[in-house]
């Protein structure tokens, strides 16, 4: 048997879900999922798209033009440089393939991948499996949010790092870098040759008036950025499984290698709907932060006096059980039998993401949140 596996566990949230069942009265806190729909117009779009011949075909292996254009389109309208749809985009099945896509067409087995701690799990085993080393960077938590230690960050570039693979807003701490850090990240880069592998499928998604930034736009940065995006989370389609690679012109025929040899091709009627979603416009995608936003501040108010983090952006926010007096697999037990459903973070890093459980505000409507405040404190005896 390979032993690719060893060492590589699983989420974590699977066997919270499955514990939950399908009682309606707990609050679903552990997936990250959304109620928010899509666009009327996205789902219109992909029904109509369903059974059409050119929909339903292996063809064109990168994906389909409209699908490529409405991504440039998207980068652009948001401030980033201008790419070639047809040279410089390649369409996947989602997030997770063109992930792994990346991380197999820029490392080797023994590179190393900078991330933060905590990361998404997803991000960390990832680079596990494809025989690259990660090196966490801590992010430091308080009352006000999280922010990256950039002398940590600084540190942990070797000889042998080859990518710093960050996600922002991040998961599941949202974590929203800030100039110094854009600054920071971007600077190591350029000075070390680093590629910048930057999932934005949450890019958007962000609180209290901060600003949208696409770091394929900073001083030197188009070429040495592979842009990792979707519709899961700003459009709400995640059964669409529909993303994408944005790469200069010389790496991008190389992810789409390993994107025909992965995947082979994206859903036609799929990349259909995606490319409609993504054409409603940045106002649409405002109007469900505007609700995510909203939520968050519930989840605020629910913990408030307990040690919450609070989020800048995304989907999700980290309570540090550790500082309630608990482990976080203990908190989350307990939290179960109080009905409340929510993923320790067990496996999310290795310093700073097991003392948490992570609560996915982005599910459950403002009124059922209101519910999480005495559950919670039950919880905690």
């Amino acid at each position: 048997m390979a032993r690719r596996l060893d060492g590589i566990p699983g989420f974590g949230i699977d066997r919270v879900a499955a514990a939950a069942g399908s009682d309606p009265d707990v609050l679903r806190l552990e997936n990250l999922d959304t109620d928010v729909p899509p666009h009327p117009r996205a789902v219109e779009v992909t029904r109509a798209a369903v059974g059409r011949d050119e929909a339903n075909s292996y063809l064109p292996f990168s994906g389909l033009d409209e699908m490529k254009q409405a991504v440039a389109g998207l980068i652009r309208r948001r401030g980033g440089p201008e790419y070639d749809p047809y040279a410089e985009i390649v369409i996947t099945q989602g997030e997770g393939d063109n992930m792994l896509n990346a991380l197999l067409a820029l490392t080797d087995p023994g590179d190393e991948v900078i991330l933060s701690d905590p990361t998404y799990a997803g991000m960390l085993q990832r680079v596990r499996l494809v025989g690259a080393s990660p090196r966490l960077v801590p992010l430091r938590g308080d009352a006000s949010g999280w922010r990256l230690d950039v002398d940590a960050l600084r540190a942990a570039v070797t000889d042998r790092t080859r990518v710093l693979f960050v996600m922002n807003p991040s998961m599941p701490t949202g974590w929203v870098a800030n100039d110094e850090e854009w600054g920071a990240i971007a600077a190591i880069c350029v000075e070390r040759d680093v590629t910048l592998l930057y999932w934005s499928v949450s890019e958007a998604i962000v609180f209290g008036g901060r600003p949208v930034v696409v770091p394929s736009a900073l001083d030197g940065m188009r070429d040495r950025t592979v842009t990792l995006g979707s519709v899961s989370n700003e459009q709400r389609m995640i059964g669409w499984r529909v993303g994408w690679m944005v790469a200069s012109a010389e790496l991008a025929p190389r992810l789409g290698l390993v994107h025909i040899y992965n995947g082979i091709c994206t859903g036609g009627f799929g990349q259909i709907g995606a490319a409609a979603g993504i054409a409603a416009g940045d106002d649409d995608v405002r109007a469900a932060v505007a609700e995510w936003e909203r939520r968050h501040a519930e989840l605020v108010r629910q913990c408030d006096g307990l040690p919450l983090l609070p989020a800048h952006g995304g989907w999700s926010a980290l309570i540090d059980a550790e500082a309630c007096g608990l482990d976080a697999p203990e908190l989350s037990r307990r939290l179960l039998e109080r009905k409340v459903a929510a993923t320790p973070m067990t496996v999310w890093g290795e310093a700073v993401a097991p003392r948490h459980v992570r609560f996915v505000f982005s599910n459950e409507p403002v009124e059922r949140l209101a519910l999480l405040g005495d559950r919670l404190r039950a919880a905690l005896g």
